[in-house]
């Protein structure tokens, strides 16, 4: 046994000096795929809900604050799926491999979305948005997990933002399609003049299409997902030695023919081996040791707080607007702009993300989410500042995930990395329903005793509050994990 673990820990020293991804890049687009289609289910409903309110749910105006009423419980029961999903299933991952976990997370989210094409009714609804909820929460826990993995130690939160890249295009593609296919037509900058959402079959069918092509997302997604490999790190914690350096033994190859040679072989840490591990085991190895339970008091509340603000705005900016006297194309509009911020934050991150500590970002992003806030509030009708705002506002509240994607997943052991994750990230997405519920309940007071501008800035900076308690969690109290090997992190 002591062989096979010093075996073990050279596979991995093998693996810790490769200095540059080692797997083929199109691995990086099949991930990637997963996160396109839950970043335009997520966005999706952004643009397109009011839509879907006017024509199943029997809202009289699209400015009424109902739908942002009806949208709470859409989000949070979302979530509920979510965190459902990450912690059910999220774990399995550990047991039965991270690629075979992907291809089923796959098969859920797409499931779920073409059961919400074709619903007609609120309950309906709500079920259909719980079981996306349920694929999403754990294949974004997965796929972090295995990115974590497989990707250079000095480059983990750069490959996790190529992967959130995808992201971007999502929520672009889910907010601009929304535009498109469920709003009526209007001169630009208020709307769309080509939108087809106004007449015909679209004009109250259109979001029922945009549930169908994220079905079709997912369905793409899970047919690629058939050629991913399996992470060496789980092979090794599972014993299976020979499988793993056969897959280390391709990626040296391939970084072989990129470097003109290897670096030497770092220090041999011999791993962790377990040959047989149940879904309780898995939960042992990170709530009962004192070293992860510490990580998870910190990680767990930092992403509560941090998701509030994020699925206030990713999942209700146009209803916000909306709600705030913009009319709804604009509103639209307003928040599809910001998938230029989405974009920019996630190049940063593979640009400068493992320069600095975690927990720094969370304190960078936080101040541009004030700043963009701010600026739409103050923006009235000039439009233009209020697409900057917008920019800044979408930079500013996603800036801080995908660095704390690798965070989560570099803070667990291998043998316990996908239930470490589904922990942090999936009870953290419980405040991304409580935000959306408190938020809409907050804003419904606001237009029923008139709205100012002085309060649109008070609802700006309630949403931003929670992500700056994320923040103060975070860098007061985080731990560091920049440029480390896994196996020296979380042991």
């Amino acid at each position: 046994m002591a062989e096979k673990s010093v075996k073990a820990g050279e596979i991995i020293a093998r693996m810790d000096r490769l200095p540059i991804w080692s797997l083929s890049y199109i691995f990086i687009g099949i991930l990637g795929m997963g996160f396109l289609f839950t970043f335009f289910d997520i966005f999706d409903i952004n643009v397109s809900f009011i839509q879907t309110s006017l024509t199943i749910f029997h809202v009289s105006s699209p400015s009424s604050p109902e739908i942002g009423v009806l949208l709470g419980p859409a989000v949070l029961l979302n979530l509920v799926g979510y965190i459902v999903g990450s912690l059910l299933l999220s774990p399995l991952s550990d047991r039965i491999g991270r690629r075979n976990m992907l291809m089923i997370t796959m098969a859920i989210t797409g499931l779920g979305s073409l059961y919400n094409a074709f619903v007609n009714d609120y309950p309906n609804f709500l079920l259909a948005r719980t079981i996306t909820g349920i694929g999403v929460g754990a294949d974004l826990a997965v796929v972090n997990t295995y990115i974590g993995e497989v990707a250079p130690l000095n480059g983990r939160a750069k490959y996790t933002s190529f992967v959130f890249l995808f992201s971007t295009l999502g929520a672009g593609l889910g907010l601009w399609l929304g535009l498109l296919l469920t709003t009526p037509p209007a001169p630009f900058p208020l709307g769309l003049p080509f939108a087809l959402g106004g007449s015909g079959f679209l004009a109250v069918n259109g979001w029922r299409v945009m549930y169908g092509i994220g079905a079709l997302l997912a369905l793409i997604g899970l047919l690629l997902r058939f050629n991913l490999p399996e992470s060496p790190r789980w092979l090794i914690s599972r014993g299976r030695i020979a499988d793993a350096e056969a897959v280390v033994k391709q990626m040296e190859e391939r970084a072989s023919r990129k470097l003109r040679s290897l670096p030497p072989l770092p220090a041999v840490i011999p791993p962790y081996v377990v040959e047989r591990l149940s879904y309780l085991d898995s939960l042992k190895a990170v709530i009962l040791d004192r070293r992860y339970a510490r990580r998870l008091a910190v990680l767990i509340p930092m992403w509560f707080f941090g998701y509030m603000t994020v699925y206030v705005l990713a999942a209700g900016l146009t209803t916000i607007l909306a709600s705030l006297g913009y009319p709804p194309p604009e509103a639209g509009i307003i928040a599809s702009f910001g998938d230029i911020g989405f974009i920019l934050c996630a190049l940063t991150i593979i640009l400068v993300g493992d320069k600095m500590e975690r927990s720094r970002w969370t304190a960078i992003s936080v101040l541009f989410t004030i700043v963009g806030g701010v600026v739409i509030a103050l923006a009235k009708t000039n439009l233009p500042l209020s697409f900057l705002g917008s920019s800044i506002l979408f930079y500013g509240f996603n800036l801080w995930v995908p660095v704390s994607y690798a965070w989560s997943a570099e803070s667990f052991p291998t043998r316990a990395r996908a239930t470490g994750f589904a922990l942090t990230d999936g009870l953290g997405h419980i405040g991304g329903g409580v935000g959306t519920v408190v938020v809409a309940s907050f804003v419904a007071s606001l237009v029923s005793s008139g709205v100012t501008t002085g309060l649109a800035i008070e609802v700006f900076l309630l949403i931003a509050s929670f992500q700056i308690i994320s923040t103060v969690i975070a860098v007061s109290l985080g731990h560091k994990t920049a440029n480390k090997r896994l196996d020296e992190i979380s042991p």
